[in-house]
């Protein structure tokens, strides 16, 4: 079931109701301890089949747009255009991507704010025609390299909380929009829909109010330049909570019904990506090397010292880091803990302790502070809600060894695909049985053969 992330081709593992995701963890580290210990994801396909179901429930009848760079692995592409999730890509190769699966044209957004003229003319050549804009020069440059393009203006949003610094933001203001309506006009470009987008970061759900109310001001804006818009583009900054998304749509829905009531015919879209494939893939990394540390050198500044002197305190290297799967560790902050896969004693005693990846890089810092157990050099960590950020692309660390990656889906969720007549002869093929009987040392287990 073994599979490189560049891999077109790849493997399902078919648990039936006695195997479990804690089983294929531990199955996986088992041969990975005697086959060489790199590190690796397990990906549970079938909370992408739960998000999904989720999503009806809640958002219908908005439709999602994946975004592809969110996590571009095969199994998650081909398992979310099975279930008729479109896709907003960001480049040429993802574009590809999902066309290489069948998806249509109409069903892909491009939406790279800073678009180079080469792949645009890719998108006109690919019929790919809906695509954002928000300034003067990239819509000239959409004009002369795609006549047929259908722009969504992206506008900005106020969703900087005071707690926040200030990031780089895309998207034009309101008195800007009717400048870019009337280069589009002279251009011969037609104006289709509008984009916002609200960080998940972001508290305060009245900033959705704010974004489709500016968004109904640009369609009656549009309206008096003579262009039919029809589609809302609200982004992304969906979490993965179902609370979350439950708040969300109780702040929009009425909003949506009465500015843009389905009657108007205005198809209104939204950008979930974390949403979809964070929680699905659990990441399992290797000790590499341990040494202990002076206490005072591991303590965030301005935290007082309370420990004992003559406690260790213990810098532990792992076989992945900020130049691969924890990417995003470099602008935000890690949303997960590590977990200690070894057992150990409810009483053992626990110990300041720091993870750094094998760049040796003063960057390459992934937790900076945790209590541990003491480890040793070859014991594994776990890292859950690993799905969203780098899987799929390449690292620029020379050393780095891509994480492995193992799929697997229950048989309740892929009846549930099934019952959905959504389970189609393309994807059937990428699937085998997993007996319940899987232990370490198992004749059973799963094979890493490739």
């Amino acid at each position: 079931m073994k599979g490189f992330l560049e891999d077109a081709n790849y493997s399902i593992g078919l648990l039936d109701e006695g195997a479990t995701l804690a089983d294929v963890i531990d199955n996986c580290i088992y041969e990975h301890t005697h086959t060489g210990k790199r590190a690796f994801y397990v990906g549970d396909l079938g909370k992408l089949v739960k998000k999904n179901i989720q999503w009806q429930n809640v958002m219908a009848p908005i439709k999602p747009f994946y975004p592809v760079r969110c996590n571009s692995t095969p199994g998650v592409l081909e398992i979310l255009g099975t279930l008729g999730v479109g896709f907003a890509c960001f480049s040429k190769s993802e574009m590809a991507l999902v066309q290489d699966l069948g998806i249509s044209p109409e069903n892909i957004i491009y939406t790279n704010p800073c678009k180079q003229a080469s792949q645009i003319r890719y998108a006109a050549k690919a019929g790919i025609n809906i695509m954002t804009c928000d300034n003067d020069t990239e819509l000239k440059k959409i004009a002369r390299n795609h006549p047929n393009a259908k722009l969504l203006l992206h506008i900005a949003t106020e969703d900087i909380t005071a707690d926040e610094e200030m990031n780089m933001k895309f998207g034009t203001t309101l008195k800007n929009c009717r400048h870019l309506m009337e280069c589009a006009k002279e251009l011969g470009v037609q104006v289709v829909g509008v984009k916002f987008h609200v960080s998940g970061s972001c508290k305060e759900l009245q900033t959705y109010i704010h974004a489709i109310s500016d968004a109904r001001c640009v369609f009656d804006m549009a309206e008096e330049f003579g262009f039919k818009m029809n589609m809302l583009d609200i982004g992304g900054g969906f979490t993965g909570s179902e609370l979350q998304l439950e708040e969300v749509n109780h702040v929009i829905r009425p909003l949506l019904d009465v500015y843009f009531p389905k009657e108007s015919g205005v198809s209104v879209v939204a950008e979930p990506g974390c949403y979809y494939v964070s929680s699905a893939f659990t990441l399992a990394v290797n000790i590499i090397a341990k040494k202990t540390v002076e206490y005072d050198k591991l303590l965030p500044s301005g935290v007082e010292q309370t420990r004992n002197d003559d406690e260790p305190v213990f810098t532990y290297y792992i076989n992945d880091g900020v130049y691969g799967s924890f990417a995003t560790k470099l602008s935000e902050k890690l949303n997960t803990i590590p977990e200690v896969h070894k057992k150990y004693k409810e009483d053992e005693p626990l110990f300041a302790s720091s993870l750094w990846g094998p760049s040796c890089d003063e960057l390459d810092q992934i937790v900076e502070n945790c209590l541990l157990p003491e480890l040793s050099v070859g014991d594994w960590l776990i890292f859950d809600n690993m799905g969203s950020g780098t899987l799929g692309e390449q690292s620029t660390f020379n050393d780095y060894q891509r994480p492995l990656i193992y799929y697997m889906m229950s048989f309740s969720d892929w009846d549930e695909m099934q019952d959905a007549g959504i389970a189609s002869d393309t994807l059937m093929k990428n699937f085998f049985f997993v007996p319940s009987c899987i232990q370490l040392g198992s004749e059973d287990r799963f094979s890493t053969a490739a």
